[in-house]
């Protein structure tokens, strides 16, 4: 049986943290960022937790 593939498009796409949790980038960060405050841009640019129905769907193509 051979190994199986994770999904590439969504290796570049989540980090898995130590516990297990899958981190992604947030939206709404590529462009119109002058009409944002600067607290909503800094609140925006860390990383955030997946939800737990995504990151099942995730790990499934992560092959965790």
């Amino acid at each position: 049986m051979p190994k199986m593939k994770t999904n590439s498009a969504a290796s570049k796409r989540v980090r898995v943290t130590g516990s297990g949790k899958l981190m992604s980038a947030g939206s709404a960060m590529r462009h119109n960022l002058e009409h944002k405050s600067a607290r909503k841009r800094r609140a925006l640019k860390a990383d955030e937790v997946l939800a737990p129905a995504q990151s099942k769907k995730m790990k499934k193509l992560l092959g965790l």
